[in-house]
């Protein structure tokens, strides 16, 4: 019971940062020493954080630079992370969220037609796969073909959770073992396996607004280590 009242009360508090605008549970936590540190080159950015590590919700913040200033972008929004929560030692296999400083990969896919991305986009058909597997020497990218082995996903057969989704380039160039198949997708029924997850209409806002050209970056990590987690990444 008091493990339940816990993430109740944290997802009460998330909930209430969206309304505030208060979205950081250590207030000595600001997103300009983030912003700060990510590549000179880049001018959009999302920032995925949580109070704490271990929990399965967090939120999801944009920022866009203009005129050489950060700006804040869309309202804040409740994303879903793995069930172990945030970890700066994720695994192939091990539900948890890995923690760092990521950018997109070149293409979007999903399930459904092209919702409008800046990036280019390829409607998922039968035999796309994302390669699991960390025997082979596609591991952790995108292949079409016969299935791959090990924990490779066949993504056209998984919606509504892809019916939208970005690759975040988390173990690229890929180690074998350290993980794969991390998405910004569409969230199903809770926490993930790892990916972040979205509500379809937050989704498709994040994705229609993500532009190649200004070399969108992601930070993942829990309030307290997002300094830390971003100077890591450099």
């Amino acid at each position: 019971m008091a493990a339940t009242q816990c993430v109740a009360g944290l997802v009460v508090s998330l909930v209430a940062a969206v309304t505030t605008g208060s979205t950081y549970g250590d207030p000595s936590v600001e997103p300009a020493a983030v912003l700060r540190l990510v590549p000179s080159v880049t001018s959009q950015v999302v920032i995925v954080h949580a109070p704490i590590a271990a929990t399965t919700f967090a939120m999801l913040e944009t920022f866009e630079k203009v005129d050489g200033a950060w700006q804040r972008g869309f309202p804040a929004m409740v994303a879903r992370i793995g069930t172990d929560g945030f970890s700066d030692h994720h695994r192939e296999s091990v539900p948890s969220t890995p923690t760092g400083v990521f950018g997109f990969g070149d293409t979007m896919y999903g399930v459904q037609p092209d919702p409008g991305t800046r990036y280019p986009y390829h409607q998922l058909t039968e035999g796309d796969w994302w390669n699991g597997n960390p025997s082979s020497l596609g591991y952790n990218t995108f292949q079409h073909g016969t299935d791959p082995g090990g924990a490779s996903e066949a993504l056209w057969q998984i919606s509504p959770a892809y019916d939208y989704l970005a690759f975040i380039t988390y173990n690229i160039p890929a180690v074998p073992g350290a993980g794969s198949a991390i998405f910004l997708h569409v969230n199903g029924s809770g926490d993930t396996s790892g990916c972040v997850t979205l509500a379809r209409p937050d989704l498709l806002r994040v994705l229609r607004w993500l532009d190649p050209a200004q070399t969108p970056r992601i930070v993942l990590g829990p309030d307290r280590e997002l300094v830390e987690v971003a100077q890591r990444s450099n």
